[in-house]
């Protein structure tokens, strides 16, 4: 069953130069439990699309819908977790991850329940009571992670929520995100420039062309779970890698091009 709707939904800037057309019209159906990455070269549009349905940005035209609802701004229904780790930097992990809960209403002991059970989850466990200045970028992307699904979101939106990291900390995080993942089959609509780590994260990768930005290619990942490294040396593997590379590449050779006119 779908849950998220994308229907013709476009965006322009205006500037002094005049209007840019970031996102042509796109649709897009996420089913429940699906995973779905987004490729594409910078400036198609990902963080754009990924903005409008987290409510933080609106459509030129066409609309968004979750669970049948039109999207009209932020909701509690959908988890936002950015590159950078926009944790409250005066609240300890315990804190910024009950900080939903909270202005939910939940009484105390309900918050500490959930929040340690997601603190647990993300491997922060003795970790309740630090400050995010105390903790590694991993692990303050780690508490960010526990924040957004303490307040059990229909969906989860990321954008480039591993971009900051280094090359070991970052597989690392896909693994643990992954597993979570797997256990909790919360829905998550997942922005990436990463190749590998589009293939090895998602159940379906989707293509986004050169600005202005559309839908070029929507391929689902043939790879069972629970999923380990090793996958990455399997054919199927390999086979989508080397697709989605050369189809990203044609859309980084038209995004250069159009900026060299």
């Amino acid at each position: 069953m779908n849950i998220l709707s994308v229907r013709g939904v476009s965006r322009s800037f205006r500037s002094s130069q005049g209007e840019t057309l970031a996102l042509q019209a796109t649709d897009l159906q996420v089913a429940e439990n699906d995973f779905v990455t987004i490729l594409g070269p910078s400036g198609c549009g990902k963080s754009t699309l990924l903005r409008i349905v987290a409510g933080l940005d609106h459509p030129t035209s066409g609309e968004v819908q979750l669970d049948g609802r039109r999207i009209e701004g932020p909701g509690a229904d959908r988890g936002m977790v950015f590159q950078s780790y926009t944790l409250f930097p005066w609240l300890t992990v315990l804190d910024n991850v009950c900080f939903g809960l909270r202005e939910r209403g939940l009484a105390r002991e309900e918050q500490l329940q959930v929040a340690n059970g997601f603190i647990a989850k993300v491997g922060l466990r003795g970790f309740e009571n630090h400050f995010p200045k105390q903790l590694s970028g991993g692990m303050q992307q780690r508490t960010a992670i526990a924040r957004a699904l303490a307040n059990g979101p229909r969906i989860l939106l990321m954008d480039e929520p591993f971009g900051a990291l280094d090359h070991q900390t970052r597989e690392l995080m896909q693994e643990l995100l992954l597993g979570i993942w797997e256990a909790e089959r919360k829905t998550v609509l997942f922005v990436t420039h990463d190749i590998d780590e589009a293939v090895f994260m998602g159940s379906r990768v989707v293509v986004m062309s050169a600005r202005p930005g559309r839908i070029k290619l929507d391929r689902p990942v043939a790879i069972a779970h629970p999923r380990h490294y090793s996958v990455k040396t399997t054919p199927a593997f390999s086979e989508l890698k080397a697709e989605l590379t050369e189809q990203v590449r044609v859309e980084v050779r038209a995004a250069q091009a159009a900026a060299a006119r």
